[in-house]
């Protein structure tokens, strides 16, 4: 009961933020929007000044009586706040940059670079936690199992904050920056998407290989003992028999470690730096949405600021994302579970 409501007030606080952001994200892209109207006209007022001081009839020039009646037309003309285009811009929007005079709100940058991260994670821990997975359940003996589990385990007990400077100290420059800078010339960064990736990727080995080992052990026995009384080897009983038997366990583990890889914060916040670009390159310092909230929470940050609220806007968009993804393994382990008597 009480996880319960806590999980509701989180909820409400979040919401709650996150609809005063957008309230006051409407107001600064109104403001915004009335500084690019004012420049555009005070641009033209100086071109029309220019033209008349030429003795020149300048474009659209109206005459003296009519200038009265054109002010109240520019007025009117003045962006107002509006809620819909605030939530535009931060869904649609390919510059975040609430801190700045000039505010941005496009929430693209940051959720491009936690997918960055989350998919060099999953091309790194996912194959190689399936690997130790299959290893585990399927050739290792007891003693082997014995000595290999403890350290996985290991693994996950590392704090975030090690993997952040592991990252920073050791992936970048003895790793990515020999292979792929010295050898193939790409331009690597200090502050990378490439090493918090590799690293978060280390980080979900545990979970995959622990939960999937879990699935793989339960397939019954008498599946295995069928194969091989018709003559197959070891490795087409594992990958024939017991790995679609427990495709679908397997598979909901892989979306919890990518739910883990996407919330990751301390280790991609050291390791990739902060600078919110919409970018594709691994190579390049990127932010995600974990990092900005970091940043923005450690600093000057008053509260109540559109700088405040736009931490929980972030929050909000971040918590839809791995409550999706927890529904989806859900979902995928429900319908395609494989029940044994």
């Amino acid at each position: 009961m009480l996880s319960i409501l806590t999980t509701v007030g989180i909820i409400a606080v979040l919401v709650t933020e996150t609809y005063s952001f957008f309230q006051m994200a409407a107001v600064e892209i109104a403001k915004r929007d009335a500084a690019e109207v004012a420049q555009v006209s005070a641009v033209a007022r100086s071109k029309t000044t220019e033209a008349r001081s030429n003795g020149k009839d300048a474009p659209g020039d109206l005459p003296e009586e009519g200038e009265a009646v054109a002010k109240p037309v520019v007025e009117a003309a003045v962006p107002q706040p509006s809620m819909r285009r605030a939530f535009l811009e931060f869904a649609t929007g390919t510059e975040w940059a609430p801190q700045f005079a000039e505010k941005h709100f496009g929430i693209l940058p940051l959720l491009c670079g936690t997918l960055l991260v989350a998919g060099i994670a999953s091309l790194i821990g996912i194959p190689i936690g399936l690997a130790s997975a299959m290893y585990l359940s399927e050739y290792a003996t007891p003693r082997t199992r014995s000595i290999v589990k403890p350290i996985l385990e290991v693994l996950a007990g590392i704090p975030t904050v090690v993997y952040g400077y592991f990252a920073l100290v050791f992936i970048t420059p003895y790793l990515l920056r020999p292979i792929f800078s010295s050898l193939l010339g790409f331009e690597v960064d200090v502050y990378n998407a490439a090493s918090a990736g590799v690293t978060v990727g280390i980080m979900i080995i545990p979970t995959i290989s622990s939960m999937s080992e879990d699935v793989l052990r339960a397939v019954p026995r008498g599946l295995r003992e069928a194969a091989y009384g018709l003559g197959s080897t070891k490795f087409d009983v594992s990958v024939r028999v017991v790995l679609p038997a427990a495709l679908s366990g397997i598979f909901a583990s892989f979306l919890l470690a990518v739910s883990r890889a996407i919330g990751e914060t301390m280790a991609v916040t050291i390791a990739a730096g902060q600078n919110p670009q919409l970018t594709l390159n691994p190579f390049l310092a990127i932010e995600s949405m974990t990092a900005y909230i970091v940043n923005v929470s450690m600093g000057d940050t008053p509260a109540g600021s559109v700088e405040y609220t736009s931490i929980y806007a972030v929050a909000m968009t971040l918590f839809l994302i791995t409550l999706a993804t927890n529904i989806l393994s859900q979902v995928v382990l429900r319908r395609f579970r494989e029940v044994y008597q």
